[in-house]
């Protein structure tokens, strides 16, 4: 009776691909490039493929990592954030399922003087966001063999990547099942405000528009970030049933206050997700302790009951 139920748990978890064979590895590739028309350049990124995806055929869903500013870059995930790591136990334990991992390069190029908060520069100049959806989503996921498709994506992001984590979802609700979004890097009107000219520059010079100053950096581009108008231009429906939005964010992090009037506007709109607070700041040691969370949300996301 014993071997009966255990040949049963051991076909069930093969089916569900969290049996994996014990001389199957897992892989971090850093040297992966795609052509892009949209920006005329190749776009760089780091991948990892899950315990035994060179011993099977089958398809896999995807969760696209976005780096935070700064000196931020796809590398982080695996070097500083240690998620290779992270992936390989989860994964092996069954605790998630197994998945694809993509950490696209959000830098404007090698100097990174201006953050691309992987979205369109105001003025059309580097069009990051369109890239991403145009060109780079549609190529990979040929190329590693994703199942493709809005409900077997998932995005992970960090500061800044956090930001366009969650704006991708609210403009895009049916192209990602959903985001975990560590720290985002939304900031009030007051702190856009007081930013010196270098600080404005290095942040928003693409996003916003260059050499503004004052009130003129507070244009329609702005505004269509802030989030009443997130919540106001999206679909409302297709947050009422799940939480598909997942915010994590230190106690002391500098950019609380913004990320908090995101889920009083999000709370009030009656659009579920999930918003925790814990002790910390903005910085490596609060990200790595949120990791695993993360992507307990976005396993739950991806798996086709907590789905619509």
């Amino acid at each position: 009776m014993i071997g009966l139920r255990l040949f049963s748990l051991l076909a069930h978890l093969w089916a569900m691909g969290i049996l994996l064979i014990a001389s199957a590895t897992a892989e971090v590739r850093f040297d992966n490039a795609l052509g892009s028309d949209t920006l005329g350049r190749p776009v760089r990124y780091a991948l990892y493929l899950p315990p035994g995806y060179d011993e099977d055929n089958r398809s896999y869903p995807v969760l696209y990592l976005l780096h935070g500013g700064g000196s931020g870059q796809p590398s982080d995930w695996f070097t500083l954030a240690g998620l290779g790591q992270t992936l390989d136990r989860m994964i092996g334990e069954g605790t998630i399922r197994p998945l694809i991992a993509i950490a696209p390069d959000g830098r404007r190029d090698d100097a990174n003087d201006i953050a691309t908060y992987f979205l369109d520069d105001q003025d059309g100049q580097v069009r990051w966001q369109t890239m991403f959806f145009e060109d780079f989503m549609p190529a990979v996921e040929k190329r590693h063999r994703a199942i493709g498709g809005g409900d077997a994506r998932a995005v992970l992001g960090i500061s800044m990547g956090a930001v366009a984590a969650t704006i991708y979802q609210m403009q895009e609700p049916d192209a990602f099942a959903g985001v975990s979004a560590i720290s985002a890097a939304f900031r009030t009107q007051e702190q856009v405000l007081s930013l010196s000219p270098k600080g404005y520059r290095s942040r928003y010079a693409g996003v916003l528009g260059a050499d503004l100053e004052g009130k003129d950096r507070l244009n329609a581009t702005w505004t269509a970030l802030l989030p009443e108008t997130l919540v106001e231009q999206t679909n409302k429906a297709r947050f009422k049933r799940i939480p598909r939005l997942f915010f994590d964010i230190g106690a002391d992090d500098p950019f609380f206050d913004a990320t908090a009037d995101l889920h009083v506007a999000f709370r009030n709109a009656g659009i579920k997700h999930r918003f925790r607070v814990t002790e910390g700041g903005h910085d490596w040691n609060f990200w790595r302790a949120s990791l695993e969370e993360a992507l307990l949300h976005v396993d739950a996301v991806l798996t086709r009951g907590y789905g619509e």
